[in-house]
């Protein structure tokens, strides 16, 4: 059963709008992976340069409407052709040589601005790549601009509408509109999803890859903190930050993160990545868990219809020969709760120096930029999870590393790791969860942990929005979530493409607990 098929004529039926994609020198580009790209490449098909070109006239016809690229690389095009001299030379960098990425607009990359989507920080650039936009380079990778994301990635505002910035505008996504694109990284997964990208960067603190990659199907990769470098990051927890990939297929999502680990994937995993990508043939050995009391009874009763269409293909992943093993446990999020860098700026027009200067900038501008609560429609709480941090000051004290010392203890030894083995000691494959109908209860302890997830495209909901499976495995385990990811990914039949229902759509996303003010 192709459980992406059916979802596809079921809403092909709808009213929708289908924008059409441009040809890369009369080649069909859509559906094609990374590595499909770069045999294109190989075979003198198109260069890079034309392929540039492609996206930057896809992301001029599309981005008006879904608002998902922030800045474009004015060096891009002179990148492509300095590439494409090297493939005539006969020098190949990688898999990546030639491809075009976006970043998320909290990476610090030499030539563009820097400004995690805020207009306080317009102008405001640094004299080098972050380390993780070095290894792109480094692998040939031709950096096509920057993603729009929520504002500060959501760490401003307690109630505040997802995926929109000051700078940016709204983005939105492109099955329906009117409905939320996932979090703070929905730039950048919105762009792969639309194909204005091949490949894009993200970052998460908490959800920022996994809600954005399921709400939009494509595939997503949270690492394991620390597999990736988050030096050259605006920063929102040292414990919790990870630099992750998303794609269209598996081993495009993969491809990437072989790029960004550079020397901290050889420590973990021989080879590449990529090279565990399998298909549906490797679920007849698979073992997974699923963490029922406190993810999938709360998507049962949250989201009923989601649950029932995840069980089918929880169904199709037994009916291929893989061990489901119920009843293994996660704590809650009431469980785990226990009883700076801006001199490195090259440019700083308005000489930001610290949260303080944001916080005050953010008041003296509220029209722009909401700094204090109903003054801007996006941010009706104002800043006040800015405020809330001013007021801890910063502190590392004992009660702070005792607190965390508690919650990686009970997210990760007696929390994933131990639904990880079963009573007789042997290891599960991974647990299997969703990644909207649970409210985001597994996600949340995997990011606790700091352990990897990777999110699987399988199904679209009423409005015509996609949600999926996601796997969670213990640190340094991404070898295991690209393998049975990509097995699950074969099994149901791929991602089903945007239909950019309500094009018009003019609403916000309001996400968090809304605030007692009168506004």
């Amino acid at each position: 059963m192709d459980v992406a098929a059916v979802n596809h004529s079921y809403y092909a039926a709808l009213p929708v709008v289908e924008l059409q994609m441009p040809t890369c020198r009369g080649i069909d580009i859509k559906k094609l992976s990374i590595p499909q790209l770069q045999q294109y490449l190989i075979d003198r098909k198109f260069s890079s340069r034309d392929l540039v070109e492609t996206y930057l006239e896809r992301i001029q016809g599309l981005n008006r409407h879904l608002k998902a690229v922030i800045e474009i690389n004015p060096d891009a095009l002179t990148i492509a052709e300095q590439l494409d001299n090297e493939r005539e030379d006969g020098k190949l960098r990688s898999p990546l040589h030639g491809i075009p990425f976006l970043v998320k607009d909290n990476i610090a990359t030499k030539d563009s601005m820097d400004t995690t989507a805020a207009i306080v920080l317009i102008g405001a650039t640094v004299p080098e790549d972050a380390e993780i936009v070095s290894l792109l380079r480094d692998a040939g990778a031709v950096l096509l601009g920057h993603a729009n994301l929520s504002e500060w990635a959501a760490m401003r505002s307690s109630y505040y509408s997802e995926g929109y910035s000051a700078r940016g505008g709204q983005c939105r996504n492109p099955y329906n509109l009117a409905e939320n694109p996932g979090g703070t990284s929905s730039g950048s997964a919105v762009a792969v999803a639309t194909n204005m990208v091949s490949f894009s960067i993200g970052t998460e603190t908490d959800g920022s890859v996994m809600f954005p990659a399921d709400r939009n199907a494509v595939v997503g990769i949270k690492p394991t903190v620390g597999l990736t470098s988050t030096k050259g990051l605006i920063p929102e927890s040292s414990s919790l930050d990870t630099v992750g990939t998303f794609g269209k297929t598996v081993v495009d999502a993969a491809i990437g993160l072989d790029a960004i680990t550079g020397g901290f994937k050889s420590v973990h995993t021989s080879g590449s990545y990529a090279s565990f990508v399998v298909n549906k043939e490797a679920l007849k050995t698979a073992r997974f868990g699923l963490p029922w009391k406190r993810v999938w009874e709360l998507a049962k009763e949250n989201e009923p219809e989601q649950y029932n269409a995840l069980m089918t293909v929880i169904k199709l992943i037994r009916e291929a020969g893989a061990e489901v093993v119920e009843w293994r446990e996660l704590p809650s999020a009431e469980e785990i709760i226990p009883p700076s860098g801006w001199d490195c700026l090259r440019t700083n027009p308005n000489n930001i120096r610290n949260l303080e200067d944001i916080v005050a900038w953010n008041v003296r501008n509220s029209e722009m930029e909401g700094g204090q609560p109903c003054t801007h429609p996006a941010w009706p709480s104002g800043q006040d999870n800015f405020e809330q941090s001013l007021a801890s000051k910063g502190i590392l004290d004992d009660t702070y590393y005792n607190a965390l010392g508690y919650i990686r203890k009970k997210s990760r030894e007696e929390g994933i790791d131990a639904a990880l083995r079963m009573s007789d000691g042997s290891p599960l494959d991974g647990l299997l969860v969703p990644l909207q109908a649970d409210g985001g209860a597994a996600c949340q302890v995997a990011a606790k942990a700091g352990y990897p997830m990777i999110a699987i495209p399988t199904n679209i909901n009423e409005l015509g929005v996609p949600f999926g499976l996601a796997i969670i495995q213990t640190a340094w385990r991404e070898d295991l979530l690209i393998k049975y990811g990509s097995a699950i990914e074969d099994l149901v039949g791929g991602r089903s493409k945007p239909m950019f229902r309500n094009l018009k759509a003019s609403n916000y996303m309001y996400v968090g607990v809304k605030p007692d003010y009168a506004c």
